[in-house]
């Protein structure tokens, strides 16, 4: 039987706090498979960047273990190490070395030498080449963001871990980004990806988890949970105040309200309800429920139907 590229078995971790104890991670378990492409969510707090840093040996459960390809994170650290590259939320850089010379001297802890090859590719793919010889110091944040996928990646690990990547970068960069790693996915990387971009989670992972405040309330593959969660969303910009029987039921940003409705009657129902109320609306769609409603359903407490945690 293969081994999954990542496993966590009743992973808990407990912080001592002058108020008593805190439950960063309440019994977490589950595997990801070599291959695949899975998407770790939750609201902030949740307990993801502990569980990675968990994987990475940064910081050791309370109890429970975590492997990658079979290597466990403390009995076996160095092995699993090789394993593994992260891309951490942080911007940590060195400010004496260019970009070159940085992928280098990572590539120098990994024991991996002559691969100036894959950093040529790297730098070409990452769209870095023209800043190869260039110091640390002189790059954008957006450019230091890529170097950080570079150093996570010069070693050729079989698993990927990118902690919420695109956070504050352009969409040139999400674009590339995304691109460069489908390809390693599809060439056979495991990758976890953290990220508050629900649409990318939607998009580019097959499967999905759900943190909340330490535990795993959701477990399934991406097409599952929004079928699980299958309706019908009406959405619509107004200035005007909403009827309260449809202000409980929707999600209101600014002027865009998205009303969710079971069945094309209950869509006429809440149409009704807003022209007798004298609501004015603007840019009307009705579509399915997305990756976004799905998590807030569950996030509000509601159990996910068709998931197992």
């Amino acid at each position: 039987m293969q081994q999954p590229a990542v496993r966590f078995q009743q992973v808990h971790k407990l912080y001592q706090g002058a108020r008593g104890t805190f439950k960063a991670l309440d019994g977490v378990s589950f595997d990801i498979e070599p291959g695949e492409f899975f998407g770790l969510l939750g609201p902030n707090g949740a307990g993801k960047t502990t569980l990675i840093s968990i994987l990475a040996g940064l910081t050791r459960a309370t109890s429970g273990t975590a492997t990658v390809m079979g290597h466990d994170v403390v009995a076996d650290y160095a092995q699993a190490r090789r394993c593994l590259g992260i891309v951490p939320q942080e911007l940590v850089f060195d400010p004496f070395f260019s970009v070159r010379e940085t992928l280098r001297i990572q590539s120098g802890y990994f024991g991996v030498r002559d691969n100036d090859a894959w950093i040529d590719e790297l730098l070409e793919s990452l769209g870095l080449a023209d800043k190869a010889g260039a110091n640390m110091r002189q790059l954008s944040g957006g450019m230091k963001r890529r170097v950080l996928v570079a150093q996570a990646l010069v070693h050729k690990p079989p698993v990927i871990v990118l902690d919420e990547p695109t956070a504050g970068v352009d969409v040139e960069l999400r674009q590339t980004l995304w691109q460069f790693v489908s390809r390693l996915n599809r060439q056979g990387h495991a990758v976890l990806l953290t990220t508050h971009y629900l649409e990318e989670a939607e998009a580019l992972c097959g499967r999905i988890g759900m943190l909340k405040q330490g535990r795993l309330v959701a477990l399934d593959r991406t097409s599952a949970l929004l079928a699980g969660r299958a309706g019908t969303m009406l959405r619509f910009k107004t200035d005007s105040a909403l009827p309260p029987e449809v202000a409980a039921q929707a999600r209101v940003t600014g002027r865009i309200a998205q009303v969710k409705a079971h069945d094309a009657a209950e869509v006429e129902q809440i149409l009704a309800r807003l022209r007798a109320a004298g609501v004015r609306i603007e840019d009307l769609e009705i579509g399915r429920a997305d990756l976004e409603d799905v998590f807030l359903e569950i996030m509000q407490g509601q159990p996910a139907q068709g998931a197992t945690a």
